[in-house]
């Protein structure tokens, strides 16, 4: 009797060698890594912000000025209602290197029948008697484009205010497309403009001139021109210095 007694409650009772379930790990534990980020002091988070925009800065430098450096390589030249030659320093009614250089290209495309008028654009600065587009007109007819063939716009003291003067009078001509005759690291920027204006716009750039001599003076052009592009894409608005491509 007794050691029916004695098997019924051993039977009853859990093996001794049966192992407890493990209790549910504290959800603190498990997640120690999440935790601590969360309760990071304020100056860690601060820092972390910091360092991503930082970053993302870096990395939009790097992008535009590739950006910069591929449409300067590229040189497109579709039949076209127009050349707009981007004016540049003129020095006593002599274009300067830079603006020789622009201006040789686009006579070139001209004999070359792109467009059957070529655009000249820039102002003058106060007490001169010669405006960037006069002088770049000038310039081209002692090239052998003719003078009726040439539209001389004598607007503008940046880039922006250039090609809206050539695009309004390109509107009133029912002119729709045309082709940009700038320096290499000027085109993405000069484009972007004109296509904002409305024009059918491509870029045809001069592979000589100062802007292309040497690394160290290629490099610097490109940067400029990476955040000039950038701040009209901001604020619709020439750089603060008012300058497309400086004069050398």
């Amino acid at each position: 009797m007794i050691t029916t007694l004695g098997r019924r409650a051993g039977g009853a009772g859990r093996p001794a060698s049966a192992a407890e379930p493990a209790a549910p790990e504290p959800r603190e534990r498990r997640r120690p890594g999440l935790l601590r980020g969360l309760r990071a002091p304020w100056w860690l988070w601060l820092a972390r912000g910091v360092l991503a925009l930082v970053t993302g800065v870096i990395v939009l430098t790097l992008v535009t000025i590739g950006q910069v450096w591929w449409v300067g390589g590229q040189d497109h030249r579709p039949r076209s209602d127009a050349l707009i030659v981007l004016g540049a320093s003129q020095y006593d009614g002599r274009p300067s290197a830079v603006f020789a250089a622009r201006l040789d290209h686009a006579a070139e495309l001209y004999r070359a029948g792109v467009a059957p008028l070529v655009i000249t654009v820039g102002g003058r600065i106060p007490g001169d008697p010669y405006s960037e587009a006069g002088v770049g007109a000038s310039y081209l007819v002692k090239q052998g484009v003719p003078a009726s063939k040439i539209l001389a716009l004598p607007e503008g003291r940046d880039t922006l205010q250039s090609l809206v003067a050539a695009a309004g009078e390109m509107n009133t001509r029912s002119l729709r497309s045309a082709v940009v005759v700038t320096d290499r690291w000027h085109s993405l920027r000069s484009v972007a403009m004109a296509r904002d204006l409305g024009l059918t716009a491509s870029s045809s750039p001069t592979h000589t001139g100062p802007s292309n001599r040497g690394w160290a003076t290629q490099g610097r052009y490109i940067v400029r021109e990476a955040i000039g592009y950038r701040w009209y894409q901001l604020f619709h608005r020439a750089t603060p210095s008012g300058a497309g491509t400086p004069a050398i």
